[in-house]
């Protein structure tokens, strides 16, 4: 079991340098555009792993009462003006990420990037980044695009196909959740008056 746990302390101790390197000025801001979205809709937009993650978050977002979507979903509702989209892509380059943002800029919404590069195509466009930190520099893939970097296999050792930013963004975002609680005066009680009934 030795890989198990090299593999686990590199992992959780990646998460505890990630969120150490935040910026609280963004995130605060982050925390903002959210509560002022709250009667307009809020969009969550991911690819692969983040967006397994982005969905994870949305759903804790429903709970709290946000009338939030994960978009590509058939139910998904129109965009419009003053509507919120947050985009989850470590490296800023994923294309459906990229054009997803780009069209919800078009018709008004708010962008809010959560990215390792704040000077990708994502971060550049967006109208809030909060940067978080993933791969270390010597892990970044030549491949940028995450669809093709799934094709051609590239990945950093110890982590499974490149997740550590993914793994820095769930406990980013449940730690966002539970501040939202908080800002909000909700409780766990309230949460669970709005989990899922039927499973």
């Amino acid at each position: 079991m030795k890989w198990l746990k090299v593999a686990t302390d590199e992992i959780v101790a990646g998460i505890k340098r990630s969120i150490e390197g935040l910026n609280l000025k963004d995130v605060e801001r982050m925390i903002e555009l959210m509560l002022e979205a709250r009667d307009k809709k809020i969009f969550i937009v991911g690819m692969g792993r983040s967006g397994f993650v982005g969905r994870a978050f949305a759903l804790r977002l429903m709970n709290l009462g946000f009338n939030v979507y994960f978009l590509g979903e058939t139910i998904t509702p129109a965009a419009g003006e003053g509507d919120l989209v947050i985009a989850i892509s470590g490296t800023g380059t994923t294309k459906i990420v990229l054009t997803a943002s780009a069209a919800a800029k078009e018709i008004g919404a708010t962008v809010i990037a959560v990215t390792s590069f704040p000077e990708s195509p994502l971060g550049k466009g967006a109208d809030h980044v909060v940067v978080l930190v993933g791969r270390t520099k010597m892990g970044w893939p030549k491949e940028k695009d995450y669809l093709a970097r799934q094709l051609i296999g590239e990945w950093e050792p110890l982590t499974p196909l490149g997740s550590i930013f993914e793994n820095n963004c769930m406990v980013f975002l449940d730690g966002l959740i539970v501040e939202l609680m908080h800002k909000l005066g909700r409780t766990e009680e309230n949460l669970k008056r709005r989990h899922a009934t039927i499973e």
